[in-house]
């Protein structure tokens, strides 16, 4: 009984794992999956706490960050921080997010590359004032083409070196 306890712990550790480094931010699904798939989770396994993981922040980016920044320019210490967040999210995203819309979001998020992603994305669509109904299925569907494609390439170097 002891030995069965250990390994249900074993592996929901594992997964524990893969689920938080998903929600993490720059890290995200894109070193989630290759964390899984190299803890020796299965690559449907690892994709899907993976989505899950990364897709948690977002409702909390959505509805709180507003108001969060709002609260932070008010303050001495962080109104610098807030505007440069801004700013910069802003100017690499938000142009592309207010010229094509959802489809700019959704290829925002899809693109694994640094400076993309969900958290990139959720706070883009924030400070663009996307409703939560048109913003968090984009960034779904985003993340899920990303998570293909990270999978794809992880499987394609696991192959390589086996």
């Amino acid at each position: 009984m002891e030995s069965i306890i250990r390994q249900l712990l074993d592996f929901l550790t594992i997964e524990l794992t893969v689920l938080f480094t998903a929600a993490m931010p720059v890290i995200e699904l894109r070193g989630a999956i290759p964390l899984g798939l190299s803890l020796g989770m299965g690559p449907f396994h690892a994709t899907l706490i993976s989505l899950i993981g990364s897709m948690i922040p977002v409702p909390f980016i959505l509805f709180t960050i507003r108001p969060i920044f709002n609260y932070l320019k008010r303050t001495k210490t962080f109104r610098k921080l807030v505007h440069h967040l801004t700013d910069k999210s802003l100017n690499n995203n938000g142009q592309r997010i207010q010229k094509y819309g959802i489809w700019g979001l959704i290829v925002l998020v899809a693109i694994p590359l640094p400076g993309t992603g969900v958290w990139s994305g959720s706070l883009a669509a924030a400070l663009l004032d996307m409703r939560f109904k048109w913003a968090f299925p984009a960034i779904l569907v985003g993340n899920i083409i990303a998570a293909f494609i990270v999978l794809g390439v992880s499987n394609s170097i696991i192959n390589i070196f086996n």
